[in-house]
């Protein structure tokens, strides 16, 4: 039981702080004119002040359960004197403080009355990775020491923000598209399409950071001697799964660039967006149920022992 509300509270944080980072910053790169009214900035800061307030629930429950964890008691028996020693006496507290703090920064500026401007998104968004690159002190990387765990701890966090970035942005996206056929209308499908294309550029930068930090997190936990004996453990067998996940990913993500949205460009201009519009609902949907996988898949892969490469 106790593993399981681990699994959950960590897949729930992630998820929160992904959208905290991505969700301002896909508004400074993929909206445009209206779209950046002070009405849609007042909207959007209230949406990421709700998250942050998640946050901050999802991480007292996190601080928590690991408090539980180290006790080796229930939930409901953790004390005061066992949640000071985690947040006084372990790294995992200390970004657990820096997390606390960031997500009541970001609180704060999304209910202040001032600051209707787009500029907001970038202190936004910057507190939302702080937030988020939090979440690694309590993963493998920060468990190694020396050069080797600097760049690991590195790469973990800038592979973090990364999937923060991709995530924001199909939750965006998707938003974006399935709305009511009578509510699609010419302008907003042509906002639609403007996103869609903001973040092909964007979304190349993304994959080669995953995919770069990605070989350099196997390698150092695993390495390419072991992997082969390490499909024989669960943590191997998972990492599999997610790899063929992250490849379907690529593979709808290609579509989407370089396939489904020019269609819809063309489908604009010839004033018939319907049937590509379905297609990318299609797309995205697929695309976003992967990344929900993975991001379950990696909650998971937290609690578990990795074999270690040997480096």
């Amino acid at each position: 039981m106790a593993d399981t509300v681990a699994i959950l509270t960590r897949f729930a944080l992630y998820l929160d702080l992904m959208l905290l980072f991505g969700l301002p910053l896909f508004a400074l790169y993929g909206l445009r004119g209206v779209e950046t009214s002070p009405e849609a900035v007042l909207t959007l800061r209230r949406l990421v002040g709700g998250i942050a307030l998640i946050g901050l629930l999802l991480s007292g429950l996190a601080i928590v359960s690991l408090a539980a964890s180290m006790s080796g008691v229930a939930l409901t028996d953790v004390d005061i004197p066992a949640l000071r020693l985690v947040i006084g006496g372990t790294n995992v507290g200390t970004a657990w403080v820096v997390r606390i703090c960031a997500l009541l920064l970001v609180l704060a500026v999304a209910l202040s009355r001032h600051g209707s401007h787009m500029g907001w998104m970038w202190l936004l968004s910057l507190l939302g990775a702080v937030a988020l690159s939090s979440v690694v002190w309590a993963g493998h990387g920060a468990m190694e020491e020396g050069s080797i765990g600097l760049i690991h701890l590195g790469a973990d966090m800038i592979h973090l923000l990364a999937a923060g970035v991709w995530v924001a942005a199909l939750l965006a996206l998707t938003t974006l598209l399935f709305r009511p056929h009578r509510r699609m209308t010419q302008a907003h499908v042509e906002f639609s399409h403007r996103a869609l294309a903001s973040f092909a550029v964007v979304g190349t930068v993304v994959v080669a950071l995953l995919v770069l930090t990605g070989v350099v997190n196997s390698w150092l936990l695993i390495g390419p001697d072991r992997f082969g004996a390490s499909l024989s453990t669960l943590y191997g067998q998972l990492l599999v799964i997610k790899l063929f996940l992250f490849v379907a990913m690529l593979g709808l993500a290609a579509a989407n660039r370089f396939y489904m949205t020019p269609v819809l460009e063309q489908s604009i201009a010839c004033g018939d967006h319907a049937a590509a519009v379905n297609g990318l609902r299609k797309s995205l949907f697929t695309e976003t149920a992967c990344a929900t996988a993975i991001l379950a898949l990696v909650a998971w892969l937290g609690t578990l022992e990795p074999p270690v490469s040997g480096m």
